[in-house]
């Protein structure tokens, strides 16, 4: 991670972390860039929070003050952002949203044409930039950038995100949360047209309730809504829509790990689940890979974050990988998670194995697991002490293969996360709070 961008772009609260100005270089940086270096084109997109309009103006002034085109989609997901920028060959794509954190905060995301965040050594060069944001000229006469409204992106993604799957979902009774969020735009009605029974809540965003209470980190909604009828699934996505969680019909949460065990039979009955492999992270439970083992599958353990995981499916083509969160990749046709095509595609292996999903992940036993939530004054300080590093190591060899403890700090909060699976909720809490316990004793909790 490096100063400004952490594990998913720049993030942080709106005019305090992050700021206006840094918002203005950031636009400075890229249309300087790419009007020496490009074509001088850029799409942006942003998510339904407050700030996201008006970062949207500063990051647009500062582009086409320094020579490129700003294409606006307006509301879009960020899978959606990301898709428009890969099909129409943008010289990069620009997203504001700060995912599925609280409304308060909020964040840029920078996509490639190839449909993949930015590099770190790009992401340095910009961060050199807002420290020191001298020798850019500004352009000048007929190369000064158009703003140019570019609604039509978000049915360009409606229309291949379809074409991607398009069996019918004829009765498939859906509810689904969009978290006023950028789904709101766009999940209701590409799952009618695929003929899906759909019935939706959190789809009226007003700028303050993103993510409120609801979408895939507040399940607690759908929990309730899902009993009171007789849908088949509930669906959860996130602020950007990148990530979905699923509730089962009693109301109980089916997270990542279900979504990829369900996927991952469905694509290796397919012939599509190249070299046998599912790409996840050290928070995947232990029971998702000894469910795999016994289907013959592999899994390949890579640090928390999105990047990693595309990172080692590109290296090694592997076609399926994705976080507990719900952030999914599925590499056929893009290189980028997308709630909504991860929905989708659930839907059709439900309907191939004819099953419900419990039915469908009934091998998969999980193991009980306990994330807490710290915040402390110096996450370096704290992830480097050494009398915590050693005790973790200790349980880490006590739980030996059934159970794992992981002390990671938040890529993009001021927060430690402490998460310990075991064989007992019991001992997963001992565990978890035996840490939390020793990071305030040394006075570094907030």
């Amino acid at each position: 991670m490096g100063k400004y961008f952490g594990t998913d772009g720049i993030r942080g609260e709106a005019n305090l972390t992050l700021s206006s100005e840094i918002a203005y270089n950031v636009g400075r940086f890229i249309g300087n860039y790419y009007a020496k270096n490009g074509n001088r084109k850029i799409v942006m997109g942003k998510d339904t929070r407050l700030s996201s309009s008006m970062f949207e103006s500063l990051l647009a002034a500062g582009i086409s003050g320094s020579g490129c085109d700003v294409y606006e989609l307006g509301y879009v997901s960020t899978p959606c952002l990301a898709y428009i920028t890969m099909l129409d060959q943008f010289d990069c794509g620009v997203m504001i949203s700060a995912s599925h954190n609280p409304y308060t905060d909020n964040g840029i995301k920078i996509f490639g044409n190839n449909g993949i965040k930015s590099q770190d050594d790009f992401e340095l060069l910009i961060e050199a930039y807002i420290d020191k944001p001298e020798g850019i000229e500004f352009a000048t006469k007929d190369n000064i950038g158009k703003i140019i409204e570019y609604k039509e992106g978000l049915e360009k993604y409606k229309d291949w995100i379809k074409g991607l799957y398009p069996a019918s979902l004829e009765g498939s009774k859906v509810l689904i949360d969009c978290a006023n969020g950028s789904n709101t735009y766009a999940a209701e009605d590409v799952l009618k047209d695929l003929g899906c029974k759909v019935a939706v809540i959190n789809d009226v965003p007003n700028g303050i309730n993103i993510n409120r209470g609801c979408g895939s980190t507040h399940l607690e909604m759908l929990k309730e809504e899902v009993t009171k009828s007789d849908y088949d699934i509930g669906l959860a996505f996130d602020g950007d829509a990148d990530r979905v969680l699923a509730v089962n019909p009693k109301g109980e949460e089916r997270n990542g790990d279900y979504i990829m065990y369900i996927l991952s039979k469905y694509l290796k009955e397919k012939g599509e689940m190249t070299n046998d492999t599912l790409v996840v992270t050290g928070y995947s439970n232990v029971g998702l890979h000894k469910a795999l083992k016994a289907i013959g599958l592999k899994t390949d353990v890579v640090n928390n974050g999105d990047k990693y995981v595309l990172e080692s499916m590109l290296k090694n083509d592997f076609a399926l990988g994705g976080e507990q969160s719900g952030h999914i990749i599925i590499k056929k046709d893009c290189n980028f998670g997308d709630g909504l095509k991860t929905a989708i595609c659930l839907l059709n292996a439900l309907k191939h194995f004819g099953q419900n999903i419990d039915e469908a992940s009934k091998e998969l036993h999980i193991y009980p697991q306990l994330q807490v939530n710290q915040k402390v004054s110096d996450k370096k300080k704290a992830m480097e002490d050494p009398e915590i590093l050693a005790r973790v190591e200790e349980i880490r060899k006590k739980l030996d293969g059934n159970g794992q403890i992981l002390v990671r700090a938040s890529g993009t909060e001021n927060l430690v996360r402490v998460m310990v699976e075991s064989e007992s909720d019991e001992l997963c809490k001992e565990y978890v709070y035996e840490i939390i316990d020793m990071i305030k004793d040394k006075g570094l909790a907030v």
